[in-house]
């Protein structure tokens, strides 16, 4: 339930989800050069299509989110990214809302940002290659952590009837955050190996 649909979110979170989104994507895209604009439309599709596959678990579904990595590689970037495979999900395929598209795009893209941070902390210079697959993989398994505390807190705060599943979300995605955690860590891995420029690291 990353995906949360309109009719769900009160008013008051609505808005502080569409004006987080809307000051992420503009810092963002004022920092955005041009020369990274196909990298991010890719890990844009890579996005759309990872989390249009859902599993079932109980009354919600979970899915892959892949923010962490997004997050890695691009940065503040993930949040035009991410806002964009968000609002394609949601006009072609009716994931999500568009009313309540701030608050998903902000459930998903913070973490994104902040794992990216995290990845940079961890990882140093990318001299050392298990503190580079140590940060991907922490980056990996928080990015989706703390999107299902996000989705949590923001249904909590929307009426007492929420809480139940509120709960469940934070549950249900913790394999989630194993499974993106090992993805993570093969992906970056590969990357080190044959294009750490696209990590930052020298050559």
């Amino acid at each position: 339930m990353a995906h949360i649909p309109d009719g769900v979110l009160s008013a008051p979170v609505l808005v502080a989800g569409a004006a987080v989104s809307l000051a992420g994507c503009a810092h963002a895209l004022r920092r955005l050069d041009e020369e990274r604009i196909p990298e991010v439309a890719i890990l844009s599709a890579v996005f759309f299509v990872a989390s249009l596959v859902h599993f079932p678990v109980g009354p919600t579904s979970v899915h892959l989110i892949l923010n962490g990595l997004t997050g890695i590689l691009l940065g503040w970037a993930a949040f035009p990214a991410i806002a964009v495979a968000l609002l394609l999900q949601a006009v072609l395929f009716g994931f999500g809302g568009l009313v309540v598209l701030g608050a998903n795009i902000m459930n998903m893209a913070v973490p994104a940002v902040l794992c990216g941070y995290l990845f940079q902390a961890v990882a140093g210079d990318g001299v050392n290659r298990q503190r580079v697959l140590w940060g991907a993989g922490l980056a990996g398994g928080i990015g989706v952590l703390i999107t299902a505390l996000m989705v949590a807190a923001v249904l909590a705060l929307s009426g007492k009837e929420f809480i139940a599943a509120a709960k469940l979300v934070v549950v249900a995605h913790l394999p989630v955050a194993l499974i993106e955690a090992a993805f993570s860590v093969a992906v970056i891995g590969l990357l080190f190996r044959v294009k750490p420029s696209l990590l930052g690291f020298r050559a």
